[in-house]
Formats: C-alpha cells, structure tokens, sequence
C-alpha cells in the first residue's frame, strides 16, 4: 500500500462576469481567480486490498461516488486504463462548504495531482485540467492554482502572473445559497454593472495591489445582498478596518476582503469572530 498527500487549495474570484445561458443549460463565465492558502489535506491510500472507500472529518460530506474527490479518481484512473487493487481517501476537511470558495473542486483537483504523480505523471497539468471539466465547472483552475482567467464553463483558462503580495480574510456567514436559484433570479435581471476584466489583468501584470483592489467585482453579490443584508454588515467591518476591497466569491456566500499585512487582517478577523465562527485568513499561493 503506498499513501499519497497532496493540498487542497480554495479559491476566490477577484472578478466574476455571467455572460449568457448556453444551449446546453449551463452559463458562459468569466473570471479572474486565484487560490489562497486556506486549504483541505488530501491522503490517498492506493492498493489497499479493499473496496474503495472515502473518510472525511467533517460531517454532512458525501462519502460515496457522488463526493466529487471519489469521481476525480473514477476520472483519472479510467483515462489511464489503471485500475488499482482499493483505494481510500481521506479529506481533513478546512475550506466551509456552499460558500463559493470551492472546496469540493479543490479536493477533486489534489486527486487528480496526486494520483498523476503516483503513476509517474503521464499526463501534463493542462491535460490534467481538461480532465477536470469532466468533474466540474472550478476543477479545472483548481487544478493549475495560482493566478489565472477562465472562460466558458471555467474549462478555458490563461494563466496570469501572480497577484501582488497581500493577505486575505475570508468570513463565512451562517447560511448558503442555492446555486442554481442564484442563476435562476440572474437570467430575469438586467445586470447593470460588470467587472473590468482587462483593468483586473491590467492592475495584476503592474503588480498594483490598490488597482487590484479597485477592480474587485462579483455579478452574483448585489443579487445575494439584496435577500442577506448581513453581507453589508460583513463588509462594512472589514472596510472600517483597512480594507482595500470587500466582495462576495463565486456563488457565494463567503465574502473575502483584501488586507495590505497581516496585523490588518488580524484586527478584521478578530472583530468579525465575534458573529461568525468560520473566518480565516489566508494568503495568495
């Protein structure tokens, strides 16, 4: 039996655009995303003599072949033609579930990692991905980390230079969203402001973390916001103490704000610790 391990890194979007409802039911994205330091562990035990199984600390996680980290193996290993003798994950569990910060496409990806360099990496990172967007629409970015745009379902990704050095808090309210509803209650808005992808890219090639900042934009947040004015409540602490910018990431519904240092972030998580038990903070990787 051999165990691998391999991180799980979140994900924020610095910027995030819906541009249209495609024939196949999903929606053309895009965004500029980047992975933070907060993170799930991944531990992969291969050829354990049993069936495949998977373990995670947290409760309410799927264990079966519905967990996303299970069809990522399912994925890999059926593209290699391998078929080891048991498997078992085991996820630790850090990053909040239905909070936008994809946690379970994270997961997935450290699978796709980890087994790739068990069996000698065969496959490049690129065509990693690419199996990715089998999975789902984050595994993809989730998979190359790091700074990058994506496209189409999150399956078309250019990668960028990485952002400038900053610390992140991440503050994750007591209630979710449904993603679908939150695309539902989309399609029948006029959005009326969008993101500037190319003043995002323009601000991360400069290495201008205050121009990053300025761009920071998210289509779902105003549309959240309106139902949960507790997200203002949210922003409005961290805005009060030195942060540059406050946005929702992806469907939401956890809200991440973008601190120049560490005692900054600091003072923001310990006021917002008061109310919210799950705030973290984090770091570009």
């Amino acid at each position: 039996m051999t165990t691998l391990y391999e991180g799980a890194f979140a994900k924020l979007n610095l910027t995030l655009d819906v541009l249209g409802k495609r024939e196949d039911g999903y929606h053309d994205l895009k965004s500029v995303m980047q992975t933070i330091s907060l993170r799930d562990d991944i531990e992969i035990d291969v050829d354990t003599g049993k069936p495949w199984e998977l373990i995670c600390d947290k409760p309410g996680i799927p264990t079966d072949e519905t967990n996303l980290a299970w069809k990522a193996a399912r994925v890999y290993l059926d593209a290699l033609g391998k078929e080891p003798d048991g498997l078992t994950i085991r996820i630790t569990k850090r990053i909040p579930s239905q909070a936008g910060l994809g946690g379970g496409s994270a997961d997935a990806a450290a699978v796709l990692r980890a087994l790739n360099r068990h069996y000698g990496e065969p496959l490049s990172i690129g065509a990693l991905a690419e199996l990715g967007a089998k999975i789902g629409s984050d595994v993809p970015f989730c998979t190359i980390c790091g700074t990058a745009v994506a496209e189409g379902r999150g399956e078309r990704l250019r990668r960028l230079p990485d952002m400038p050095d900053c610390v992140f808090v991440v503050c994750m309210p007591d209630f979710s969203v449904s993603t679908p509803e939150l695309y539902r209650k989309l399609d029948e808005k006029v959005i009326a402001k969008r993101p500037n992808h190319m003043a995002m890219e323009s601000a991360i090639l400069s290495g201008d973390l205050g121009k990053v900042a300025e761009n920071i934009y998210n289509v779902f947040d105003p549309v959240v916001t309106e139902e949960h004015l507790e997200l203002n409540y949210i922003k409005s602490i961290c805005n009060s103490y030195g942060s540059l910018a406050q946005q929702m990431t992806g469907s939401g519904s956890a809200v991440f704000a973008i601190l120049p240092s560490f005692e900054y972030a600091a003072v923001v998580c310990g006021m917002l610790k008061d109310n919210y038990p799950q705030v973290f903070i984090a770091k570009p990787v």
